[in-house]
């Protein structure tokens, strides 16, 4: 009978591997007997759908992770693209010129930015605060193990309907566990999204992107190196915290999960988080590291095998050096454990010393547990070999499902198709709908949260949360290489006195309301809405990384449905010409009240010249205001065919028009705009197509970054969740107002439609040259003037006939539903 241990109250056999019948058999078969007991449990972990992605792999390949800037892509602990340098790095495009400057030859003046991002569902669900703490401190040590410095954090989080107490019990957990850990370890957390929606309530998703930053010849990957280098662990202590996560994270959540699986969640630290931060600074500038990898999924068992296996080498590993704070650890739960705040690093046997000299320094446990060998993994403890297997197999060998695809028209959280009624609207109040869309929790003010979290530190942070993007200041970038490195001593002061100075743009979230009405075109969207925060800050994007979030892969519908979001996303980026350099996949999101709704989670960068100023989102009470890109808003107001704009349809020239693009192209020949997946229908009920996506993604964003980036652009804000009701809502306050007109007649229904649409790619623009604004369009995208920005603070708005007045004021009372309901 073999040997057996409690977790949470339950008693797991571990002699039973979780695979089925078919992978025991692979295992069996080549390793020509039955594996040993720890043997078995690494195998559950590393084959579980968490670590192997045995559902999702074969839909990865449709994403191009390739470009000019792209130093490393998927496949390391975070993806590595290299700044603009060299004396175009000012350029239109921000980006330096063809073949020059682009950092991937790793000289002396070259900057790279890490771009990482990952999940922690089901413990923010079963521990709200330790769960999200956690993949917050997971997330920075993937960028610590490319030797760069963590600069930024993005938190994209969805939680089931806000007026469930459960659903406020888990946003204000969640909320509180990132706020602290990020806010002791000092990486701010500047960019995000925050949604609610029925799908979520029996699973919650907590998304964490990091950016951070490096010099490009202090790189390191997660590719041993050498034989006969020493493994060597630094940080935290391991315990028995965390066991069995990867496996826990690849089942779906039961009823009961919060108390039963609570053991499988892990407890951070922040503050020794803080103190491996600098340390790995330091062992990073003192290039005594060869690799390294962080504990996360699988703790040290997943890895030190993935590690070596990554550069076609092996190890031997003590089991009983490992620094442990728990007495009597069995070798399964000392490999297992995902205890938190731990790095393995390869390092040559002449730096080991100096390596447990700079541990020492910053007060971190240090142990040398073994060393890369040949191809197999081995770990031993006391006189018994407990594991002996080809580092490659257990690493790498887990086949991939060929998983069945049902449609995602038929999805539990959606219809998700773009066939459906032509349209089964409400008839709501014009007035009633704008006070409902506005006071949304999902479109309303998400100041409560970010108001918690710390986005200054580092003083780097040009635009914070609460705008369409974050900018941060890349002060060593763009010009000659600073003096230093990038931690607390330098990088995170006022920065370089030599290099000239880029912005890094960084934003990220998901829609449910889009993916669940139409999963492929919803994704689309995303991709599309997600660029277009960057653009109307002047931004080009860089590089993107994806979340993908999903339901049971086992389920034919529900993974029909999320295959299509990634096709969407990747179709998109391409059409952007974004590279999607790495990610993660989150599936099993299933608990008793049913799947998530398909939730690919992007977080974009993008780089634009540090001295020109990026404009605000709120008005400043001087200009005309002018929506780009909307086709549907420019044939309200009286022109539907290409090349035949009207110049001056009003008297005074308001609902002036531009879009001469010839051909059906930019908006697939249909240019009625739609109302499915908005917050409105989702608020009313009722039923519409989703919004027809333009074909060219990357010639419309051009336009409205160039248009951005004009001196006489004063505001500028993207149109996306709530429509244009909400743009507006979120663009007047207390120093300027706005009166405009959209749509010159027509019924209430009409009105709803142009008010509330939420089709992305479109911008709502304040300038002082609206002709020049017009010549940037000509042939792009369309335009149309429609309104002023005034000094009243009053948003004075006449749609289809109506018209509606609300002072900033009272809009504000109405986006503040979230504090209301949390305070």
């Amino acid at each position: 009978m073999g040997k057996r241990f409690a977790r949470g109250g339950r008693t797991v056999d571990r002699n039973r591997m979780a695979l089925d019948d078919a992978d025991r058999d692979l295992v069996t078969t080549e390793l020509d007997r039955e594996p040993t007991p720890t043997e078995a449990a690494l195998f559950e972990n590393l084959w579980s759908e968490h670590c192997a992605y045995r559902s999702s792999r074969p839909l990865l390949s449709a994403f191009d992770s390739t470009g000019e800037q792209v130093v490393l892509g998927p496949g390391d602990d975070a993806a590595v693209v290299a700044l603009p340098t060299g004396d175009n790095s000012h350029g239109d495009d921000g980006r330096g010129g063809e073949n020059e400057g682009n950092g991937s030859e790793s000289d002396d003046s070259a900057w790279y930015v890490t771009l990482g991002i990952e999940s922690h569902n089901h413990p923010s669900f079963v521990d709200p605060y330790d769960g999200a703490a956690t993949g917050v401190g997971g997330i920075v040590r993937d960028t610590l193990s490319m030797g760069a410095y963590p600069i930024a954090l993005a938190d994209c989080l969805y939680f089931g309907d806000f007026d469930r107490e459960f659903s406020k019990y888990l946003t204000e957990g969640v909320v509180e566990g990132i706020a602290d850990y990020a806010n002791a370890i000092g990486v701010p957390t500047v960019t995000g999204s925050v949604a609610f929606h029925p799908g979520y309530v029996g699973n919650p998703l907590v998304n964490v992107a990091c950016v951070g930053l490096l010099p490009a010849d202090r790189l390191v990957t997660a590719e041993a190196k050498r034989a006969g280098n020493a493994l060597v662990l630094v940080g935290n202590s391991t315990g028995r915290d965390g066991l069995g996560g990867a496996s826990f994270a690849s089942e779906d959540l039961a009823e009961g999960a919060e108390t039963a699986d609570r053991p499988a969640v892990q407890v951070g630290d922040p503050y020794t988080e803080k103190l491996l931060i600098e340390a790995n600074e330091v062992l990073c500038d003192e290039r005594v590291v060869e690799s390294a990898r962080d504990l996360g999924a699988a703790g040290l068992g997943g890895a030190s095998s993935e590690l070596v296996a990554k550069g076609g080498l092996g190890a031997e590993i003590d089991l009983g050096r490992v620094h442990q704070r728990e007495p009597n650890m069995a070798p399964v739960e000392v490999l297992l454990a995902e205890s938190q705040e731990r790095m393995c690093y390869e390092v040559a046997p002449e730096n080991v010393s100096r390596v447990r000299e700079i541990a020492a320094r910053f007060e971190l446990g240090c142990s040398v547990i073994g060393e890369v060998t040949g191809d197999r993994y081995v770990c031993t403890a006391g006189d018994e070999r407990v594991v002996d297997l080809p580092a490659a197999f257990l690493a790498d060998g887990a086949p991939a499902y060929d998983r069945q695809q049902g449609s995602g028209n038929e999805t539990e959280n959606g219809t998700g198709a773009a066939e459906g009624p032509e349209r089964d609207l409400p008839d709501v109040p014009l007035d009633e709908a704008f006070a409902t869309v506005v006071g949304s929790p999902n479109t309303a003010s998400k100041e409560w949260v970010y108001r918690q979290y710390d986005h200054e530190v580092g003083l780097r942070t040009r635009v914070g949360p609460g705008d369409d993007a974050a900018l941060l200041a890349i002060r060593e970038a763009g010009g000659e290489k600073a003096d230093g490195g990038t931690g607390e001593a330098s990088g995170t002061a006022t920065g370089s006195e030599t290099g000239m100075g880029i912005d890094l743009a960084f934003a990220a979230g998901a829609e449910p309301n889009w993916t669940a009405r139409d999963p492929s075109e919803g994704a689309r969207a995303i991709a599309l809405e997600v660029a277009t925060n960057l653009a109307v800050k002047g931004a080009t994007p860089l590089a993107a990384v994806d979340c993908l979030n999903g339901g049971n892969p086992e389920n034919a519908r529900t993974f029909g449905a999320f295959a299509e979001t990634v096709s969407g996303i990747a179709d998109a980026c391409s059409d952007l010409s974004v590279p999607v350099v790495g990610g993660n996949v989150s599936l099993y999101n299933d608990s008793a009240s049913g799947p998530v709704p398909p939730t690919p989670t992007l977080a974009m960068i993008g780089t634009t010249a540090g001295d020109s100023p990026a404009p605000p989102t709120g008005l400043r009470g001087d200009g005309v205001v002018m929506v780009v890109g909307d086709r549907a808003l420019a044939g309200n107001h009286g022109t539907n065919e290409r090349g035949n704009a009207n110049d001056a349809n009003d008297a005074d020239g308001t609902n002036e028009v531009n879009d001469d693009r010839e051909g059906e192209g930019d908006h697939g020949g249909d240019d009625t705009a739609r109302l499915g997946g908005s917050e409105y229908l989702a608020r009313f009920e009722g039923d519409d197509r989703f919004p027809a996506l333009p074909d060219d993604f990357a010639e419309r964003l051009d336009a409205i970054r160039e248009i951005a980036r004009d001196p006489g652009t004063l505001a500028a804000h993207d149109v996306s969740h709530g429509g244009l009701a909400v743009t507006f809502a979120e663009m007047v306050g207390d120093s300027a107002g706005l009166d405009v007109t959209i749509g010159d007649g027509g019924n209430s229904g009409d009105a709803a439609v142009l008010l509330f649409g939420e089709a992305p790619g479109r911008a709502v623009i304040e300038t002082t040259a609206p002709e020049r604004v017009r010549d940037i369009a000509a042939g792009r995208v369309p335009v149309a003037e429609i309104g002023t920005a005034t000094d009243d603070t009053h948003l004075t708005l006449a749609v289809g006939g109506e018209k509606l007045s609300f002072s900033a004021d009272s809009i504000s009372v109405l986006r503040d539903v979230i504090a209301d309901g949390l305070d």
